[in-house]
């Protein structure tokens, strides 16, 4: 066996072992995601039975108004509309990697009110989740029902009559023994199958409507926007200036000491051959020796303060080699998925670094995960970035190190997201603002035109 051979069958047991445990990990992230939307779909129903709810006051109270007893009404069935819509956008708020802010407190008066545009958003949401949230809701629900019942069905087809029983097939054949009461438990895989595929677009189409209509008008998203770079550049600041600490203090601890170190023990040296005896120069010799070992240190500490300012792999390599890297030295077995090799900016790509290299410091620090997928892609120029692990959960947000994390995110104005319930799994999405660029000889060949074809010379 050659060389080359060795070395692709010494590849292929973790090449197998990658695929198969991808796709062992999609089909739990998908389960997850089920079961996540089946949760958001029955929220919506139950919204949905509010809005219903409170479009019926709204409508009968406007129904009283024209006998001329309803006006004094109408303004508390509006606050009722606006806190059954409130809550639909704190709900909203917690799936929806955007928060949806609340409008002021609709007008006092009457016509006042119905000329708000926040109050006719509500009330044409209410018309809508009303209606189709609910039919959308139930819809979804029946395939989880229909899959529990059918799996369970041998238990109790026996106390249902001849018809109904058969019923529980869909006509295709007809349940009279016990066994044809068992093949039932057959269509359970489908459904559940159907209900893996259907819910996430279910509930993402039940939650269009509070999407598209409880949104506060451009006023409001442009203040909001305004703190949101107010505090986000305020942070920015306290960030670097906690960097700069943190150099200071490398630097003076470490590299300055060692240095300190170096300038004694020559001093020490030079000394010693001054007297020009046997001794001395032994002396001499042993503190030259420690003074070259002490400065090798001191380059070392030195070279890593630089690379924690911005890590030299990134100018020499991709983005994707960098990341591997670190998924090489994390303890926790990691796997980068990188798309294709597409550059963004220097600074962003050093976020990106960063963030990884922290996040992959808290699965191994904190997670008692098995294994860890950190997934790289430009989607419209931007770079979405996701680690995800199989620990135990619980990350909180509040700690030091995703606090940091967050920072750096909004400093490039992207957007951060951590999901992470009590069992696992953790899911870390982090957005970025991410230009392609073009690589330098890309950019000289576009510099230098079209290729000239050779051709004979005139005259």
């Amino acid at each position: 066996m050659t060389v080359a051979e060795g070395c692709r069958a010494a590849r292929l047991p973790r090449a197998r072992w990658r695929t198969r445990w991808a796709w062992r990990w999609d089909v739990f992230g998908r389960g997850r995601a089920t079961l996540d939307a089946l949760e958001y779909l029955v929220g919506g129903i139950g919204t949905g039975v509010l809005a219903l709810a409170a479009l019926l006051t709204v409508i009968v109270t406007a129904l009283a108004c024209l006998a001329g007893v309803g006006l004094p009404l109408m303004p508390a069935a509006l606050r009722g509309l606006r806190a059954v819509a409130d809550r639909e956008r704190a709900r909203l708020s917690r799936w929806h990697p955007d928060e949806i802010i609340a409008p002021p407190p609709p007008p006092a008066g009457l016509r006042a009110a119905l000329a708000d545009p926040p109050v006719r958003r509500e009330l044409a949401w209410a018309v809508v989740h009303a209606s189709t949230g609910i039919l959308v809701g139930v819809l979804a629900l029946t395939f989880p029902v229909h899959a529990v019942q059918d799996a369970t069905f041998a238990l109790w087809w026996w106390v249902l009559p001849a018809g109904d029983a058969t019923a529980a097939t869909y006509g295709m054949w007809e349940v009279s023994d016990l066994p044809s009461a068992l093949a039932v438990a057959v269509l359970a895989p489908i459904e559940i199958a159907l209900t893996m595929l259907l819910a996430p677009r279910m509930s993402r189409l039940q939650a269009w409507s509070g999407l598209r209509l409880l949104r506060p008008g451009p006023g409001v998203d442009l203040s909001l926007r305004v703190a949101q770079l107010t505090a986000t550049r305020a942070a920015v600041l306290d960030a670097h200036l906690a960097e700069l600490r943190r150099i200071e203090r490398s630097l003076h601890d470490g590299t300055q000491s060692r240095l300190v170190a170096v300038d004694a023990l020559i001093a020490d040296a030079l000394r010693a051959l001054e007297s020009d005896t046997a001794g001395d120069t032994a002396t001499a010799m042993t503190s030259i020796e420690r003074a070259q070992t002490t400065a090798e240190q001191a380059l070392a500490e030195l070279r890593g303060v630089v690379r924690s300012i911005l890590p030299p792999v990134l100018t020499d390599k991709s983005l994707a080699d960098a990341l591997t890297g670190l998924a090489a030295a994390c303890p926790v077995p990691c796997v980068v998925d990188a798309g294709p090799p597409v550059r963004a900016a220097a600074s962003v790509e050093a976020t990106a670094y960063f963030v990884v290299a922290e996040a992959l410091a808290n699965v191994a620090r904190h997670s008692r995960a098995r294994y860890a997928v950190v997934s790289v892609r430009h989607r419209d120029d931007r770079l979405c970035l996701r680690v995800v692990d199989d620990g135990r959960g619980g990350a909180d947000e509040s700690g030091p190190g995703l606090t940091g994390i967050r920072r750096r995110v909004e400093a490039h104005d992207g957007s951060f997201l951590l999901n992470s319930p009590d069992g696992g799994p953790t899911i870390l999405n982090v957005t970025l603002p991410g230009p392609l660029q073009r690589s330098s000889r890309e950019l000289d060949a576009a510099m230098a035109g079209p290729p000239r074809t050779p051709g004979r010379r005139s005259g």
